[in-house]
């Protein structure tokens, strides 16, 4: 498969499409397709995350878990949704953490972070690809493997990252993450079942400001202007 990814990030992770798991979840997401099972996100927007974020842009990370797996949702940012999908819940639920933290007003109806991403924020899910109402269908065919690398491959070559960890699945991959020369937030995660727990309150937009200016870089605007 010709991996359709920013050159950047394809110059560090070119080991890894060369590995036999990689061949091997190429293989499964070619049969799944000839089997007629409807993927999301669509093939062109798999590696959306790397495209708008390239390697020497990041300066945060969020990660999630699974892309939506209902129709038109996933768009291969974490969190996010395309323009006219109406946010998710726990988009909702960051939306709100965010006007208090910060005192923004975000839209509503509109739930696309392709501007956090064009900014720095890389909104990686550990699973990049899922059948479609199955959640968690793909999720141990290979992508863990591959996103494990690309934060290992982070925390290696940068410096003064902010790794944001929402939830116990986000928060393994801590040990990925060197903590030396990184900067790691964490809080329970946004969905409704947990918001409540740790979620709300966390202030970790500002925080992950004030660690990017305390090191020289600068912070993220987190404005979200529908169109």
């Amino acid at each position: 498969m010709d991996v359709q990814i920013h050159p950047s990030w394809k110059n560090i992770l070119k080991d890894e499409f060369s590995k036999d798991y990689f061949a091997e979840l190429v293989y499964f997401l070619k049969t799944e397709k000839q089997l007629g099972r409807l993927i999301y996100p669509p093939g062109t927007l798999i590696f959306n995350a790397f495209n708008q974020t390239p390697f020497n842009k990041v300066k945060i990370v969020i990660l999630g878990q699974d892309p939506y797996h209902g129709a038109g949702q996933a768009h291969g940012l974490s969190f996010s949704v395309p323009n006219g999908i109406n946010p998710p819940p726990s988009l909702v639920n960051i939306f709100k953490e965010m006007e208090k933290d910060l005192g923004l007003k975000m839209p509503v109806g509109y739930g696309n972070l392709t501007s956090w991403a064009n900014k720095g924020v890389l909104l990686l899910n550990a699973a990049l690809t899922v059948r479609a109402g199955e959640p968690f269908s793909h999720a141990k065919m290979g992508w863990a493997i591959f996103t494990d690398a690309v934060i290992q491959k982070i925390s290696d070559l940068k410096e003064h990252i902010v790794f944001i960890l929402w939830g116990k699945f986000a928060q393994e991959k801590q040990i990925l993450i060197d903590e030396t020369k990184h900067f790691i937030l964490k809080a329970a995660h946004p969905s409704p079942f947990s918001a409540d727990k740790g979620f709300f309150g966390c202030r970790h937009f500002s925080k992950a400001n004030e660690l990017l200016a305390k090191n020289g870089i600068e912070p993220v605007d987190w404005t979200l202007l529908s169109p």
